[in-house]
Parts: C-alpha cells; sequence; structure tokens
C-alpha cells in the first residue's frame, strides 16, 4: 500500500452495505501481525509485533492470497475479506475500545466498533489469544452485541468509593470512544471520551474519570436510554 488512501472499487462500498442489509458479514479472524502487515487497525493497538514476526505474517497472507503484489513498484494489493476490512476501516473517523475484566472463557476481552457513514459498523473481537475476528453488522445489531457483553445490572444510585467497586467487580469495563482523523492508512487520535461501567451485586455502577484530575473517578451518569442509548451518543449515531 502507498501513503495514500488505499485505492477502493467503487462497486465494493454499496455492494457490501446491502448484503449487510441481508444479515452480517464475516471477514474472518486474523492474529495482530497480519492486521500490522496491512495496516488495519494498528493505530489502536498497543504492541507492534517484531519484524520477524510481521515478514512470517506477510508469507502467511501471501500463500493465502490475500496479500499480492500491485500494479506499481512498492505497492501491494489486499485481497478477499481481509481487504474489504481495510477498505471500511479506513472509512470511520470515531472508534469504540472497550476492554473488560472478568470475562468467560471463549468470550473476547476486548470490543472494538467503527461506524460507518452507512447504518452499518465494523466490530472487531478480540479474544485472550490475541486473534481478531472481524464483522459488519447492522449499526443497531452491533449496539446490542456490545451492550450484552458489557456489565450489566439495575443502575446503582451513584454512591461507593470507586476504587473498592472496581476492587469487588464481578465484571468491569472501560469504554473509550475516540474521534480521529486518516491520511492514508495513518490515524490521527483526537478527542476521547473514557465511561467505566462496573457490576457488582446485580447493580451496574457508571464511573467516568474526574474534570480536573483523571486520575481520580468519580460517579457519573447514563446519557441517553441506559447503556445502548450512551453507547450511541458517544459514537454520534442518532438516538432510537
Amino acid at each position: 500500500m502507498s501513503e495514500d488512501q488505499a485505492a477502493v472499487p467503487e462497486t465494493l462500498v454499496p455492494a457490501v452495505v446491502n448484503l449487510v442489509g441481508t444479515g452480517p458479514v464475516l471477514l474472518g479472524a486474523y492474529t495482530i501481525a497480519e492486521l500490522t502487515a496491512v495496516d488495519a487497525i494498528v493505530d489502536f493497538l498497543e504492541a507492534r509485533p517484531s519484524d520477524e514476526v510481521i515478514a512470517e505474517a506477510v508469507r502467511s497472507l501471501a500463500a493465502r492470497q490475500l496479500l499480492v503484489a500491485g500494479d506499481s513498484p512498492g505497492q501491494v494489493q489486499v485481497r478477499g475479506d481481509l481487504g474489504i476490512a481495510v477498505a471500511f476501516q479506513q472509512r470511520s473517523r470515531v472508534v469504540l475500545d472497550a476492554r473488560a475484566t472478568g470475562t468467560k472463557p471463549g468470550e473476547p476481552w476486548r470490543m472494538l466498533l467503527l461506524p460507518q457513514p452507512e447504518p452499518i459498523c465494523l466490530l472487531v473481537r478480540i479474544d485472550g489469544l490475541g486473534i481478531h475476528e472481524l464483522g459488519l453488522y447492522q449499526t443497531d445489531e452491533a449496539v446490542a452485541m456490545l451492550t450484552d457483553w458489557l456489565p450489566k445490572g439495575s443502575v446503582a444510585d451513584g454512591s461507593g468509593d470507586a476504587d473498592r467497586l472496581l476492587g469487588e467487580a464481578e465484571r468491569s469495563a472501560l469504554v473509550t470512544v475516540t474521534q480521529y482523523t486518516a491520511k492514508g492508512s495513518a490515524e490521527t487520535a483526537g478527542q476521547s471520551t473514557d465511561l467505566i461501567l462496573v457490576s457488582r451485586d446485580d447493580r451496574l455502577h457508571v464511573l467516568a474519570p474526574a474534570a480536573d484530575d483523571r486520575n481520580r473517578l468519580e460517579p457519573a451518569t447514563l446519557s441517553g436510554a441506559g447503556v445502548p442509548g450512551t453507547l450511541r451518543h458517544l459514537l454520534g449515531l442518532p438516538a432510537q
């Protein structure tokens, strides 16, 4: 890929959007090294694999013909489902990054949600082995899946010590929504908002960094219709 925005066939996006209208479009599962090799969502991940690991990932993708030489020197083409994922990731300008504790075997511990201009979302589920499962879903379905995975309970009254709540949590999650701009395949993060959800004794506690000290947590309130309404608000999506 060049430093410019990746070229996308004109018919690809409307065709995929129409397909998502009939049901989820699953785009496969990939390692962080494979995603790094094609510069997909890596700006939202912490660790960059070693050059040796990335080189092995390139060979693996090439063997599956997901990565082939481009028409110009120094260019490559990302093909198949992985190419679709890269194309849609570059179209989004906001990402919701949710990380949970207290997850069970078989569950993801982290989820990324990248809304598109159309009412669909790119959803990434990351498991404990570092496998990234990608799919395109209608926005309402993606938000519902994320909500079902997040901590649950009747909303508490906002009292209680934050550190104690986190220490005794049955399940907790940090939700970060970040606006970003993109130039080619490089994303630049802008304004971000954090929300912490804590489930304890069938009660849902909502916390957020204090305005005067982001290292201190204080009670917060949900905006909109509960958790899904708050997620939609944070993502700039229309209320249901």
